[in-house]
C-alpha cells in the first residue's frame, strides 16, 4: 500500500492552497466574480439550447413547446435580464410564456394542434412502424393518452 503525503492528496500541493487561502480579499472576489459570471454563461447557453427545441416543437408533435420555452425563461431570468425581457416581448413566443406564467392556461388553438398532431404521430407509429410489436403499440398509447390527459388538465386561454 502507497502512503500518499499530505503535499500531493489529489494533486493539490498544500503550498499552494495555502496561498490560495491567504489571498488578499480582492483577488478572491474576482475568482468569486469569474465563476459566477461563467456559471450565467452556462445558464444563458442552456437556455439558447432549450429555445431552439422549444421552437422545433412549434413544428414537430411530440416535442412540446410551452415546457422547453418556460425552462428558457427560467434559466434566462438567472442569467441575463436583457434575454429574458426578449423573450417575453417577442411577438410569437412571448404569449406561450406569458399566459402559462399568468393564468396556468394554455391557448385552445394550440391544445387542438398539439393533441391532433400527437394522435397523428403515434397511431402513425403504431400501425405503419410498430405493427409488430403489441407492447410498443400499447406503450405509445398509453403515452399519447397521458400526454392528452397532461395537456387538457390544463385551462383553456381565451
Amino acid at each position: 500500500m502507497r502512503i500518499v503525503s499530505e503535499e500531493t492528496f489529489f494533486g493539490v500541493d498544500s503550498d499552494k492552497y495555502a496561498k490560495i487561502r491567504s489571498a488578499p480579499a480582492a483577488r478572491r472576489r474576482k475568482v468569486l466574480i469569474l465563476s459566477r459570471l461563467s456559471v450565467k454563461t452556462l445558464l444563458a447557453i442552456l437556455g439558447a439550447v432549450s429555445l431552439a427545441l422549444g421552437i422545433a416543437g412549434i413544428f414537430l408533435p411530440l416535442l412540446p413547446t410551452t415546457p422547453f420555452l418556460l425552462l428558457t425563461a427560467a434559466l434566462w431570468v438567472r442569467s441575463s435580464p436583457r434575454l429574458y425581457a426578449w423573450l417575453l416581448a417577442h411577438p410569437k413566443l412571448g404569449p406561450y410564456i406569458r399566459n402559462f406564467r399568468e393564468n396556468r392556461a394554455i391557448p385552445l388553438r394550440a391544445k387542438l394542434l398539439s393533441l391532433v398532431l400527437l394522435w397523428a404521430t403515434m397511431l402513425g407509429c403504431v400501425f405503419f412502424v410498430v405493427d409488430s410489436s403489441r407492447w410498443a403499440q400499447a406503450g405509445l398509447i398509453v403515452l399519447a393518452a397521458g400526454i392528452t390527459w397532461h395537456i387538457l388538465s390544463y385551462r383553456t386561454a381565451k
